[in-house]
C-alpha cells in the first residue's frame, strides 16, 4: 500500500465503518421485524449489496487503495467491530461467530464485492 496520509486513511476507514453500520442496522431492524433465520438470509443479500455501493463511491470519489487493498481493509474492520463490539457487547456471546450464514458468508461477500467493484471501476478508467 502506498503510503497514506491520516486523512487519507480516515476516508478508507469512514467508508468501512458505513458498511459494518448497514450490516449492523440490517441485523438490527430485521431482528425487531422478521425472525433472525430470515434477518440472516436479508443481511447474506444485503451486505455484498453495501460493500458494492460503498466501494463504488470511495473508488469514483476518492480511490486510494487497490481493489484489494480496499476489500482486505473494509474485511478487517467489519471482522474487528464484530469481534471486539457486536459479539462481547452487544450480544454478550462470540456465538455470532458459529454461524457461515451469519458472519463468514457475508465476510467473504463484503469483501468480494469490494474487490471485483474496484476491478470493474479500474478497468472501466483504463478504458476511457
Amino acid at each position: 500500500m502506498a503510503k497514506l496520509s491520516l486523512r487519507k486513511i480516515l476516508i478508507l476507514l469512514i467508508h468501512a465503518f458505513i458498511v459494518w453500520a448497514l450490516c449492523g442496522m440490517t441485523i438490527g431492524i430485521g431482528r425487531s421485524l422478521i425472525s433472525m433465520e430470515l434477518t440472516l438470509i436479508v443481511h447474506l443479500i444485503a451486505a455484498p449489496v453495501y460493500a458494492c455501493i460503498v466501494s463504488f463511491v470511495y473508488y469514483r470519489k476518492f480511490n486510494f487503495t487497490s481493489p484489494i487493498q480496499t476489500a482486505f481493509i473494509f474485511l478487517l474492520f467489519v471482522i474487528v467491530m464484530d469481534a471486539g463490539l457486536v459479539a462481547p457487547v452487544f450480544e454478550k456471546s462470540y456465538g455470532m461467530f458459529k454461524s457461515m450464514i451469519g458472519t463468514w458468508i457475508p465476510f467473504a461477500l463484503i469483501f468480494l464485492s469490494a474487490y471485483f467493484t474496484g476491478l470493474l471501476i479500474i478497468r472501466k478508467e483504463a478504458t476511457q
